[in-house]
């Protein structure tokens, strides 16, 4: 059965997100030899299963390529014999270590870590490691960390990236690089489109008779708040409705909170946060104003991860975190393997989810 990525990879590839790929593992060859009590080297499990030494290779980097069948048989004869592939031999031999890395901007982020642990995951899938990195909101040091990662890993996932573009054309000269939320030409990526959902929310709020909606932003260099805020002021030009922009600049609860008198010293009757930390700071701060949510003030987040944290539930536009680790560690070992997939653009689109805040 194919791992979950790969899966995920072939329905954005059906749908025309990207082109033809070939299969979802990078080139593993040279995986070797385990030491317990003796040797077992891949030859002898290959002979144990009936196998060739390259099919024993695929079923522990790339079991996809492989009948089901096949690969139970050789993990059998694997199990029987003791073997265990060695990372580092094949290191020895070939100068990769069957490491990935992936690095975000706030790892404290409910947004990111069900992201990474969908990496990692993904990532297990294929016989890699991740190793992740946190740059927190600050580009400097992500450009350090990848400076760190390129000497310790065969390729790099970088989310939310808040690097210049040149400089991230600069690094994947070095090594292989996947990008999430993160629009780059001829860079391989992932984009969570959240102005579909962004346009909903906006059609939503007007619906409720909000004529004046704050849009909170995120940081300036961020991808996802360009695209959030576009979509904002066409869905308002479109309908008739006033926005305005504040800044929030790093996503965070004090942010939000922080933010909310400004916010009452406008005409907004209702606001759209960069993501739902920052939502959930601006309702802690109406209510320590005494402003009732939603019958003075009406709130709708971004990412879609604290509705069931929130009181009460927080209206927030949904998230494909989940998806796009897996869809990113798929196009990353396609990448490493074939540089099929050199300019992929996968979009996943999204929806608004109406709750208690709207």
């Amino acid at each position: 059965m194919q791992p979950v990525a790969c899966q995920l990879l072939a329905a954005a590839r059906a749908r025309g997100h990207i082109g033809p790929v070939f299969g979802a593992g990078a080139p593993r060859d040279g995986v070797g030899l385990a030491r317990q009590r003796h040797t077992v080297t891949i030859s002898q499990v290959a002979e144990a299963a009936g196998v060739a030494r390259s099919s024993v290779s695929r079923a522990f980097t790339r079991p996809h390529l492989l009948r089901p069948d096949t690969v139970e048989r050789i993990k059998a004869a694997a199990a029987r014999l003791g073997y265990v592939p060695n990372h580092s031999a094949r290191a020895l031999s070939t100068g990769l270590y069957g490491n990935l890395a992936m690095i975000v901007p706030d790892v404290a982020n409910p947004f990111f870590p069900p992201m990474i642990r969908a990496a990692q995951d993904a990532a297990d899938d294929l016989d890699f490691c991740v190793l992740l990195g946190n740059s927190n909101e600050d580009p400097a040091n992500e450009d350090r960390l990848v400076g760190k990662f390129v000497a310790q890993t065969e390729g790099l996932i970088l989310a939310s990236s808040r690097l210049p573009r040149k400089r991230i054309l600069d690094h994947a000269q070095r090594r292989p690089i996947v990008l999430i939320n993160r629009d780059v030409e001829g860079i391989p990526r992932v984009l969570i489109d959240s102005a579909s959902g962004v346009a909903q929310a906006v059609a939503h709020l007007a619906e409720r008779g909000h004529r004046t909606i704050a849009y909170v932003s995120g940081p300036a260099s961020s991808w996802s708040d360009k695209s959030r805020r576009a979509a904002a002021e066409k869905a308002a030009a479109r309908l008739g409705v006033t926005l305005i922009t504040l800044p929030a600049r790093i996503p965070s609860f004090e942010a939000g909170r922080d933010v909310t008198d400004v916010l009452i010293g406008t005409e907004a009757s209702a606001a759209i946060a960069f993501d739902d930390l920052t939502a959930h700071g601006i309702m802690e701060g109406m209510m320590a104003h005494d402003r009732a949510i939603p019958g003075d003030f009406a709130i709708v987040g971004c990412d879609d991860v604290l509705a069931n944290l929130t009181r009460p539930p927080l209206t927030s536009i949904s998230s494909r975190s989940q998806e796009a680790g897996q869809l990113a560690v798929s196009l990353l070992c396609e990448l490493l393997r074939s540089r099929s997939v050199k300019d992929a653009r996968i979009v996943l689109d999204t929806q608004l989810v109406v709750r208690q805040t709207s």
